[in-house]
Parts: structure tokens; C-alpha cells; sequence
């Protein structure tokens, strides 16, 4: 399934638009025949090493790309790094996956590329079945409670199953296409924005990391005529003040994953692309990207909760349902903890039992014995099947777009202070109506530059909260515990 949904498209692109370009990075571009070689080139690097788990600094270059393509044909694993996330976070994840070997772009660029024809043929000859389904594609590591990112491995027939699953979808992708890949490698939503383009012959628009990303993103759309963009909806807010700047006519598929979207600034971007369909897509890392959709209609009614728009239905492949705290399906309108099923479902966190065994289970679902993993999303379905949002079952949250565990940032603003005294870490709307993560203190205010400075060490940008209060004593709710509420209430006076 691998071979036929990925890697022989990919040959089919290569052979059918050698000329035609696949990257668009930093306004330099790069064709089909270039990426090509540089995926063979890095192939014949890897086949001396042992090793199955290959560590990949995430840049923003071509050979970054070239060798995630190349780890898959030779059999290995990626494990994307981000070169700006502290050292010791990404030590961490190499010991994790045990590897000594990691791939860097500044490194790569000195292998030695063989001509095109000969590159087509190699990559004929080595894509063999060898890469069967069952082997490992990548593993993610995201935000733990623990103070540790948490390994979410995905399988060669997950990704596959993902991309089966989309182009179901009827999203008719070709070579005319450009679209939008705005995410950081180590981000899962990046997956699909480079991987569904390549395969379909189109060319992909990254975003240099030195760039202000809306603003980048505005200026691509408008002067390189995008066609296609997934972003998170965060991006939304910050460029709404320009929404009757924009126009984009060229703009056919206008995506959104990764945060809630609002409906009322969905009403409003759906001005600057007259042309586009958009849609809403759901999905945790854990299942591969995402696997519900939700189409807005223009000019008609659309299914949304407190303006927060549908996640839609599953797509193929998947299985969505909405359970009790007894594993038991709830009436439709009726809210429950979101969990999934399907050939995108992670084959479980790596190395990490204890937090499969609360994370995953299994039940028999419409008379098949099925294995769930629970979201942690509250949701309800409606009559017509489609899905809405309602909440978080816990303190994780989306900042930025990435997946961020409140009681991580708590675990290291304790660490980050002399003093013991009591935190929480919550999050509040910004001026721009994106998330904010802020840490409140049961205590006397104190000088936090210390504080800030030790989680800089720690943990990446997106996580660091913003800005710090201090009240004391905390308000408690009738059970006894700290109301994070109460503190919301009073923070936001």
C-alpha cells in the first residue's frame, strides 16, 4: 500500500515533470529532476548504516526534504529535530530512539548526485518490498505531562491509509498546483503539505524561518498566486486586519487543522478567496495527520457550536465515536470524549506502556472488536452525523498550533524558581484572539528573568508563557482544588 499510494506516485511525478518545480524555498526553486537526485544521493549514504531510527534536523532546505524520502526507501525511520528547540530536549529524543546518526542538511548537500535518468532508474530498482506497511515511517514527539516529549510513532501504512483517505476526499491536486507548506518539520500538519503536493506533481512554497510567518504567508498567496494552503487557524487572527487587502482568486482549496476555527472569521476570510473551497479537518497526531473534514458552505447554513465550526464526519478509513467514561457510545447530542479508530491509528507511543494502557482500548464497536484511542476531546454528534467541538477533557491545549500540556509548563516554571510555592499555567486570548500560555503564582511577586531564562533552556518558544501574575491566596473550588477558572476571571480584570 506504501509503494502504491507514496513511493509510485512519487516516480510517476519525477518522470512526467522533470523540468516542472517541486520547491519553491527561501524564492529559490528546485525541479523534479533536482529533488530526485538529491533523494538518490542520500539513499546511497544511508545503506551502510545500521541503524533503523534516523534523527532529521528540521531545516528549511531541500535536502531536509530529500531526506525524508530517503529514509523511507532505504527501510529507516525519521525523527525530525528542531535545531532552535533547546539542546538538552533534543537530547533527550535522540537517547529516546537510540540513535547515533543524524541527518543534517549542511552535512548532506556534500553527497554527490548522479544524473537524472540514472536516479529514476535507482529509485526504480530500490523501491522494493522491502518498505512494507508494518514498518515505521516517522515518530513525533510532542508535549508530555511528565516535563518529556512523547514519542508517537506512525506507521508506512498509516500514511498511506492517510493518503488514500484524502484523495477520497476529491481534492484534484495536479501540476499546476502551488501549495503553502507553513509548518515546522517536527509539526505532523507538515507531512501532508509536502508529501500530497509531491505526489501529485505540484510544487510546494515553504516559509523561512527568519520570516514573520503571516506576513510571508500574505505575501506568497498574493505575488506566487498560491493555490492550495493548509494552515492552522491561529493564522487567521493575525491576518484579519489585512482580510480587505486580500484577494486571492487563484486560491482553490483553502484548508484548516490543528486549532478550533472559528465560524464568524471563516464568513469573513471566505471573502478574500471567492474561489476556494474551505474546510475544516480534525486530527491528533496519534492518528495520522488528520481524519474528519467539514466543508463551510458559502452562503448557506453550516453546522457550528459557541462559533466554533464542525469537525465534520470521518473519512475513510477511520472510525470517530463519541463514548462515556464507560467505554460506551452516547446518544447522539449528548457530549463525550472523542475517540478513534482506523488504519491511521498509531500502533501506540514508543516505549511507553504505562501511558498506552490509559490511552488506548479495546471494545466492541458495531459488532467488530475494535481499538480506540481516546482524544481527549469533549464532542457530540449531531443528527445529520457530523461532529462539533465543545472542549478539552484535560489541561492540554493548541498554541500556535502545536499541542502544548499545561502541567509540562508547570513542571518547569516549578523547576525554574528557588521558592516553593504553587502554579497553574493557563491560557488566555491575546489582542489578536490567539491562545497565550500565562503562569499565575500563589505568592509576593518576584523578578521572573531567572525564570524566563531557565525555560529557555527547556522547552521551545511557542511553550514559554508570555506573562507571569501572582495572587495569593488562590481561589478553590467546592471540591477543594484550585479553581483555574476563578484565576482566569481575575487575571483578565
Amino acid at each position: 500500500m506504501f509503494k502504491k499510494c507514496i513511493l509510485e506516485p512519487l516516480l510517476l511525478s519525477a518522470t512526467k515533470f522533470p523540468d516542472s518545480n517541486a520547491f519553491c524555498i527561501g524564492n529559490n526553486y528546485h525541479s523534479y529532476s533536482e529533488f530526485i537526485q538529491r533523494i538518490v544521493a542520500i539513499s546511497e549514504s544511508l545503506k551502510s548504516i545500521s541503524e533503523t531510527n534516523i534523527a532529521l534536523n528540521a531545516n528549511d532546505h531541500l535536502d531536509t526534504y530529500a531526506s525524508v524520502f530517503a529514509i523511507w526507501i532505504t527501510g529507516k525511520v525519521f525523527v525530525p529535530l528542531n535545531p532552535d528547540t533547546p539542546k538538552e530536549r533534543n537530547q533527550h529524543v535522540i537517547d529516546t530512539i537510540n540513535t547515533k546518526t543524524i541527518l543534517d542538511s549542511n552535512e548532506t548537500i556534500k553527497l554527490a548526485s548522479k544524473g537524472y535518468d540514472a536516479s529514476v532508474e535507482w529509485l526504480q530498482t530500490h523501491v522494493t518490498d522491502a518498505n512494507v506497511d508494518e514498518q515505521l515511517a516517522y515518530i513525533f514527539f510532542t508535549s508530555g505531562s511528565t516535563g518529556n516529549p512523547k514519542g508517537v510513532p506512525v506507521s508506512k501504512k498509516n500514511v498511506a491509509s492517510f493518503v488514500d483517505a484524502f484523495e477520497e476526499l476529491g481534492f484534484d491536486l495536479d501540476e499546476n498546483d502551488r501549495c503553502l507548506q507553513m509548518f515546522e518539520l517536527t509539526f505532523d500538519l507538515s507531512v501532508m503539505s509536502y508529501l500530497i503536493p509531491l505526489l501529485n506533481g505540484a510544487c510546494v512554497y515553504t516559509i523561512p524561518k527568519d520570516e514573520i510567518k503571516f506576513g510571508y504567508i500574505f505575501e506568497l498567496m498574493e505575488e506566487k498566486e498560491l493555490t492550495i494552503a493548509l494552515m492552522v487557524p491561529s493564522i487567521l487572527n493575525y491576518l484579519r486586519p489585512y482580510f480587505d487587502e486580500i484577494n486571492c482568486p487563484k486560491m482553490r482549496y483553502s484548508l484548516f487543522c490543528g486549532e478550533a476555527l472559528e465560524h464568524k472569521i471563516v464568513e469573513e476570510w471566505s471573502e478574500c478567496l471567492p474561489n476556494a473551497k474551505i474546510t475544516n479537518m480534525y486530527g491528533p497526531t496519534e492518528n495520522t495527520i488528520f481524519c474528519t473534514n467539514y466543508t463551510f458552505q458559502r452562503n448557506g447554513v453550516n453546522d457550528s457550536l459557541n462559533d466554533i465550526l464542525s469537525i465534520g464526519k470521518a473519512m475513510k478509513n477511520n472510525i470517530i465515536a463519541v463514548f462515556n467514561d464507560d467505554n460506551n457510545e452516547v446518544a447522539k447530542g449528548e457530549t463525550g470524549e472523542l475517540c478513534l479508530a482506523g488504519d491511521q491509528l498509531t500502533p501506540g507511543y514508543f516505549n511507553n506502556p504505562e501511558l498506552n494502557a490509559v490511552t488506548f482500548f479495546d471494545t466492541e464497536y458495531k459488532g467488530v472488536d475494535t481499538r480506540f484511542y481516546r482524544t481527549g476531546d469533549l464532542c457530540s454528534e449531531r443528527e445529520n452525523g457530523n461532529v462539533d467541538f465543545v472542549g478539552r477533557k484535560d489541561t492540554q491545549v493548541k498554541v500556535q498550533g502545536f499541542r502544548v500540556e499545561l502541567s509540562e509548563v508547570e513542571f518547569y516554571c516549578k523547576e525554574g524558581v528557588s521558592q516553593k510555592v504553587a502554579m497553574v499555567s493557563v491560557v488566555l486570548k491575546n489582542k489578536s484572539g490567539n491562545n497565550e500560555i500565562v503562569t499565575v503564582f500563589e505568592s509576593d511577586e518576584f523578578d521572573t528573568k531567572d525564570l524566563i531564562g531557565h525555560l529557555k533552556l527547556k522547552i521551545p518558544s511557542y511553550m514559554i508563557p508570555t506573562q507571569f501574575y501572582f495572587i495569593q491566596p488562590f481561589p478553590l473550588n467546592v471540591n477543594g482544588k484550585i479553581d483555574r477558572n476563578k484565576i482566569k476571571e481575575l487575571i483578565s480584570k
